[in-house]
């Protein structure tokens, strides 16, 4: 069975060392939802979900230190904001990176494909530090993206448990939720998540 979420993910590094990832899905079996995940400065790996079925699903697919359950809320447009009870979030999507265009040109049905992004995942890979597009996920599972666009992201303004988290800043050391990292360069990507049981 294969289960398919769309909608955006974005992920950024702050001044404090903490890098996060934010899904927002519009489509997806479970509904449309948002979820955070969280990699601090010492490594600890959280995860923030709005409901049970959420958490559960995506703790079987990555990996983490803490779950926590709580409402995120997610306003999307020129400046993106997130809002949970652990972490307040605004950032700023700017210009296309430099491989938006050859992302867009791809056709819908290749895109959706595995044997594409496996095709994909070295060239991805060498080209964006980070990212892969094609890997093993928990629970025995396969998971594969299919970006249609990526923009940077240019500014960013985070607490994390009332603590500002600084300026924004690079994925540096990369996220260590599953088999991928977001890109280092701090960005913005609409896209399809392929997980197969």
């Amino acid at each position: 069975m294969i289960s398919s979420f769309t909608g955006h993910i974005a992920g950024l590094g702050t001044a404090s060392g903490v890098r996060i990832v934010l899904g927002s899905w519009d489509e997806s079996p479970l509904g449309a939802f948002a979820d955070v995940m969280v990699d601090d400065a010492s490594g600890h790996r959280v995860l923030i979900a709005p409901r049970q079925d959420v958490a559960d699903f995506v703790a079987s697919t990555y990996e983490f230190d803490e779950v926590r359950i709580e409402p995120v809320s997610v306003e999307p447009g020129q400046e993106w904001s997130l809002h949970t009870r652990s972490m307040q979030l605004r950032f700023t999507p700017g210009s296309r990176l430099w491989l938006a265009p050859a992302l867009r040109v791809v056709p819908s049905r290749l895109r959706r494909s595995p044997v594409w992004a496996r095709i994909c995942n070295p060239v991805a890979g060498a080209l964006m530090r980070g990212v892969q597009t094609y890997g093993s996920a928990g629970g025995g599972r396969t998971e594969w993206y299919a970006a249609r666009d990526v923009r940077r992201i240019d500014r960013v303004t985070a607490t994390w448990e009332d603590v500002d988290l600084g300026s924004i800043a690079s994925v540096t050391p990369s996220v260590r939720f599953g088999f991928a990292s977001a890109p280092a360069q701090p960005s913005l990507a609409p896209l399809t998540s392929y997980v197969r049981e």
